[in-house]
């Protein structure tokens, strides 16, 4: 359409083109109009009193002079086309779909499985929710058909060692001729040239053995589920391709791994980490969050810290975890920054805090950082988030958090468990704790009662109670602590050492049942 318009100065001449046009199309019964963007042709050349396009094809269509194919948006078609009733009466809405496996086939060369074609289908629809079937399925098999020619196509290695040797001798050559050593030049040239000889045969004969195989029948490289698997995982960065043995026993020494960074706290870390072993092997319900933890308990034993080294092994590094500090989300009209402000207000164009940080990464850790601090009314958001995996902004569109592992921190008991720690001492024997520490965990939970809703807690896979950190423990983290400082000073030139007397006296100082590791910290630092 845009052709037809361009360049018409003078009222009639985009008329007079178009009639043209219509009249080529009448003459020959075997041209078949195809209109993409078919809503341009509402207003296109309606100047100064001319009539458009749509009006002007419309009476050949109601005769049925010319047969037209128009293509268009779900959007654009209700925002053009169903406006105006004679032209949409005039269109057949149609959807389009299969078909399209041959014509890949013969453009990449290659086979595609049954099951590739499915899994393209499946996984798309899956895991890809922000564009349409069949778009993304068939953007899927022609990337993952690309990706398995090139694979294919590569030089053979014989032929990379010789372009290799080629380039030295080039090298060699041009030092020759500035050395205006022509005789030596010359014996480098013609061995190049026997070199460059070799290589072009070596390429032909596998061009003709591909040919071979093609003419055979065989159609030369096959397109399987697993390729698919692997762009599915490029585009979104989620791993859905089958558990790999060193993934299997990675995911088995969980607990392990997490507790070099986070000591004690073993219900914690042990929860995580079965959450995150169901999510894999594809356990989970496929329409929820991987899992929705409320973390509770006094402040300085871990629970941000386990959170962060959680994104740090699992999903990368501790940047593929969203935190969002809910003490900014104390006023009622900050909900807004979540998931966007409503048109009309500042900010409009920007989305929300939450949803474009979770449409960029989808494959996520998410910590509601003291979540206590933040109004009400934002509880009421999570809901669809714990329950559904799903979240629409502000500007209708859906986000996906089934691939999110949410997690919230919260001092919502911490008074019961420091009531609970004295009470108790840490002389005890490990059955007497273990009891114990069930008596705080009924206690700090009927305290979320009285905070949250029960609508929002009943969607939580489980509420962890964190304990209050021993002397023992505390010795621990500082050994983690004091090699994060020697590692700084390293940087500098600078080596550390500390006796054993040293580290008793940081714990001394730095102990603080009530105040967790963070007396700790400062403890180092002054000392």
């Amino acid at each position: 359409m845009g052709l037809l318009v361009a360049g018409t100065k003078y009222r009639g001449e985009f008329e007079e083109r178009l009639k043209k046009l219509m009249e080529e199309i009448k003459q020959s019964d075997e041209i078949m109009l195809f209109i993409d963007e078919v809503h341009t042709l509402i207003g296109a050349g309606a100047a100064e009193g001319a009539i458009d396009a749509a009006n002007i094809l419309k009476p050949a269509l109601a005769r049925g002079e010319l047969q037209c194919i128009g293509a268009t948006t779900l959007d654009e078609y209700r925002k053009h086309i169903e406006k105006d009733p004679a032209l949409e009466r005039r269109f057949q809405p149609v959807k389009i779909l299969k078909g399209l496996r041959e014509r890949y086939e013969i453009h990449h060369k290659l086979r595609y499985t049954d099951e590739s074609l499915v899994a393209a289908a499946q996984l798309s629809y899956q895991y890809i929710s922000d564009r349409f079937l069949p778009d993304k399925a068939i953007d899927l098999i022609d990337e993952a058909g690309s990706r398995v020619r090139l694979r294919h196509a590569q030089v053979p290695e014989e032929a990379r060692e010789l372009e290799k040797e080629v380039r030295q001798i080039t090298k060699e050559k041009d030092e020759a001729v500035r050395g205006q050593d022509f005789e030596k030049a010359g014996e480098l040239r013609d061995r190049e040239m026997d070199l460059r000889a070799q290589i072009a045969a070596i390429v032909e004969k596998g061009k003709e053995m591909s040919k071979a195989e093609t003419e055979a029948g065989d159609a030369g490289p096959t397109v399987t589920e697993s390729d698919i698997q692997h762009i599915v995982s490029s585009w979104t960065g989620i791993p859905v391709e089958k558990v790999s043995t060193d993934e299997s026993d990675r995911l088995l020494k969980m607990e392990d791994t997490l507790h070099k960074r986070v000591i004690g706290q073993d219900e914690a870390v042990k929860a995580i980490s079965r959450a995150i072993r169901r999510a894999r092997v594809g356990l989970k319900n496929p329409n929820r969050p991987i899992a929705s933890f409320i973390f509770s308990g006094p402040t300085g034993v871990g629970k941000s810290e386990l959170a962060k080294a959680l994104a740090a092994y699992y999903f990368g590094s501790e940047e593929a975890m969203i935190r969002l500090d809910m003490s900014e989300y104390m006023e009622r009209h900050t909900v807004a920054k979540l998931i966007g402000s409503p048109p009309g207000y500042v900010g409009y164009t920007e989305g929300g805090q939450l949803t474009e940080a979770v449409r960029r990464r989808p494959y996520t850790v998410v910590l509601f950082d003291e979540i206590e601090k933040a109004h009400p009314d934002v509880f009421n958001i999570m809901l669809q988030i714990l329950e559904d995996g799903r979240l629409t902004d502000s500007k209708g569109r859906t986000v996906d958090f089934k691939n999110t592992l949410l997690i919230m921190t919260s001092n919502v008991g911490s008074s019961v468990i420091e009531k609970g720690g004295r009470k108790i001492g840490f002389d005890l024997d490990y059955d007497e704790k273990d009891s114990s520490y069930n008596r705080i965990k009924s206690l700090v939970t009927e305290e979320l009662k009285q905070y949250f809703r029960p609508e929002f807690l009943n969607r939580l896979d489980e509420m962890i109670v964190f304990r209050q950190l021993t002397k023992l423990e505390v010795k621990d983290i500082a050994d983690i602590m004091l090699k994060e400082v020697f590692a700084r000073l390293k940087t500098k030139e600078i080596e550390l050492q500390v006796t054993e007397r040293f580290r008793d006296r940081v714990v001394d100082e730095g102990y603080n049942p009530a105040y967790g590791a963070r007396p700790l910290r400062r403890a180092i630092m002054r000392l």
